[in-house]
């Protein structure tokens, strides 16, 4: 059985979108919790078995599986036939992998570290900056639309959230800026949109 347990337009927004793309709801459980927000709205929900109170957090058999791309990955590995990730064998595999915890170890905390006004020689030496995150991606796109091969996946929906979320980070050129637009205009991110949008209104 899987469990997953969401605050609507939160991070865990994330992997409702996969869930969407990947079409598995009839395989999964949603149970919406309560987080602290930054406005100060929310709290700690008892009822969030999150060692942290955080979302998102995926419950398959009794095993917790936290952060989000270690759920992206998860579920694009049990739910190969999806499309949404690239199997163990496959010679983009190693791609994805590292667009996943590229996210994750570098480009998220580098964006909270610039939004937080925050410079010092040891986070540039280990995380780099924003400039390097633009330059990266702009790379990564010059000769496909999608960071792994030719097609959307979990790793174009992670990586390109921080720009859908925050409306003042600029992607830093066209090609980087139009793989925004590609990625916002996804089916799966409109529908959980609306989920969440719906479930707050009720």
């Amino acid at each position: 059985m899987l469990t997953f347990y969401h605050a609507p337009m939160t991070r865990s927004t994330r992997v409702l979108t996969l869930i969407a793309a990947m079409d598995i709801f009839d395989w999964i459980e949603i149970r919406e919790v309560t987080v602290p927000r930054l406005d100060g709205t929310g709290r700690r929900d008892p009822a969030n078995p999150h060692p942290e109170g955080k979302v998102p957090l995926l419950v398959h058999d009794e095993v917790p599986i936290r952060e989000s791309a270690a759920i992206l990955l998860y579920l694009t590995d049990l739910f190969p036939h999806a499309g949404l990730g690239v199997p163990v064998g496959h010679p983009l595999r190693g791609a994805y992998l590292s667009w996943l915890a590229w996210y994750a170890g570098v480009m998220e905390p580098a964006l909270i570290h610039e939004a937080a006004g925050l410079s010092h020689p040891y986070l540039t030496a280990t995380f780099r900056g924003p400039t390097e995150i633009r330059d990266r991606l702009s790379a990564a796109l010059v000769s496909s639309n999608w960071l792994v091969g030719d097609r959307y996946t979990a790793a174009d929906l992670l990586v390109s959230s921080p720009f859908l979320w925050f409306g003042n980070l600029d992607p830093g050129c066209d090609r980087v800026r139009g793989w925004v637009a590609r990625c916002a205009a996804h089916p799966a991110r409109l529908k959980a949109l609306e989920i969440d949008d719906r479930t707050r209104a009720a």
